[in-house]
């Protein structure tokens, strides 16, 4: 068995590789390039925490998180990546993607959302729309979170019974539970076809979620040629103007949020 990772040890790497995020950002700002992440994997594989921990402290001007809903009736006309082109970062953007066009490999070709047909065709075209992107200068990066079938089945019984995560169960996900080794099927049928040496997939071991975090997180950092890059951010805080006479309005005048911490002290 893998050993607990100490949370005191965990936070102080975590805030480290956090750091070295924003000096990415400051290098993609100041290239102009541009960061597409790709996030998928199980449901309660751990994809979602992750995420966050990515964009913790980052300016959220310049990095996007895309969870894409249910495609509408206009959008399930279009040519299947339509959608998704309008996400793509522009130059000084990091864009991550909770769940990406991967979706037809996956939940659309297992419950029926999309015909054969169409399933194939994607798997044929994903790795030229790729491509494409790769060569017009996209910095493209995809992980796979994987999680055994007794720890997902722990994380739902959890989120089941506690309110404050209940949303994240949908009968979406309750009936995937039945489809387990449909969902393993397509996905070693989508590694086959996308896993290209262009475009690969990187697989986080997620049974551990503080290990995977950091692993994603400092794979991610080798991902990007960044350099630390001198910033606008100034030395010290310039004084500030003089008063010249000013007063503050009168509390009794506006209306304040009631302070219901003080019940707290009470």
């Amino acid at each position: 068995m893998t050993k607990k990772l100490p949370t005191k040890a965990y936070e102080a790497e975590l805030l480290r590789l956090q750091e070295e995020l924003v000096h990415l950002q400051y290098w993609v700002r100041e290239t102009g390039s541009r960061v597409l992440v790709l996030f998928e994997g199980r449901d309660a594989a751990g994809k979602g925490g992750a995420i966050r921990r990515i964009t913790e402290y980052l300016n959220p001007r310049f990095c996007r998180v895309v969870a894409l809903g249910v495609p509408s009736e206009r959008e399930r006309s279009q040519w299947y990546f339509q959608r998704y082109v309008e996400h793509l970062p522009a130059g000084g953007e990091i864009v991550l993607f909770d769940r990406s066009w991967y979706n037809r490999a996956g939940v659309e070709k297992v419950m029926g959302f999309c015909t054969p047909e169409e399933h194939q065709r994607f798997l044929r075209q994903v790795p030229v729309f790729e491509r494409l992107l790769i060569n017009d200068g996209i910095l493209l990066t995809k992980y796979w979170f994987s999680v055994s079938d007794e720890e997902q089945e722990r994380r739902f019984a959890a989120r089941m019974t506690d309110p404050l995560r209940r949303w994240k169960i949908s009968p979406m996900d309750l009936e995937a539970r039945l489809h387990w080794v449909d969902y393993s099927r397509a996905k070693d049928e989508m590694f086959v076809q996308t896993d290209t040496p262009e475009s690969p997939w990187f697989v986080v071991d997620g049974d551990d979620k503080k290990r995977a975090r950091l692993n994603c997180i400092s794979h991610l950092l080798t991902r990007v040629p960044y350099d630390r890059v001198r910033t606008d951010t100034p030395a010290a805080l310039p004084p500030r103007e003089d008063d010249a006479g000013y007063v503050r309005p009168d509390p009794s005048t506006q209306h304040h949020v009631p302070d219901v911490a003080a019940r707290l002290l009470g």
